[in-house]
């Protein structure tokens, strides 16, 4: 049948955001409570790496770094990235790992200042952010591991494709086999 196997392997250290305590731990407050019955209430997030290659004028190929920090809705498992939606009626809560970015006073100044809730996993447990951690997997599977990138250009316009083919395309058992974006939309035409 001509079938052929690729095995895909990680073969770096795996990324983690976490330094330590540098600014203020929040509590859990999602504890692995990740569905919600209201668009936009349950918010998550984390940071995940992607490597992609650039060849300098001498011919040499240098290794250069992209971070992802993606905010997906637990409601329907959109990711809606960076977008500010004004749509929930009820107190948000953007949960998260431990990550230094996200310990920042800034970061969480900013948060309480829009009256949102911050919620924060256990030090060193990748299952109170499960939602997240998911979307990674999967999203790495399906269009960066076993591929090479050669700029930054390519590898962010791989991942804003994905995106767009994951919230609107890629359906999910969980959600009634919709999308997230034909889920959520199904939701608030109920």
């Amino acid at each position: 049948l001509n079938l052929q196997v690729t095995s895909i392997t990680r073969k770096s250290r795996k990324y983690s955001t976490y330094k330590g305590k540098v600014g203020k731990i929040a509590p859990n407050r999602i504890n692995r409570r990740f569905h919600t019955n209201v668009p936009h209430q349950k918010i998550t997030t984390d940071t995940t790496e992607f490597k992609y290659y650039e060849v300098d004028k001498t011919g040499k190929m240098n290794i250069k770094k992209l971070y992802l920090d993606p905010f997906m809705d637990m409601f329907n498992l959109e990711i809606i990235s960076y977008e500010k939606t004004e749509d929930c009626r009820y107190r948000r809560t953007f949960h998260s790992d431990r990550g230094w970015a996200y310990q920042m006073n800034a970061y969480s100044r900013t948060l309480k200042k829009n009256r949102i809730f911050q919620s924060m996993s256990r030090k060193g447990n990748c299952y109170d952010n499960s939602v997240m951690e998911n979307f990674f997997g999967i999203m790495k599977q399906e269009m960066y591991y076993g591929a090479l990138y050669y700029s930054y250009e390519e590898v962010k316009d791989a991942i804003d494709k994905y995106i767009t083919y994951y919230n609107e395309r890629r359906i999910k058992q969980k959600l009634g086999w919709k999308s997230p974006v034909e889920y959520r939309l199904t939701a608030i035409a109920a």
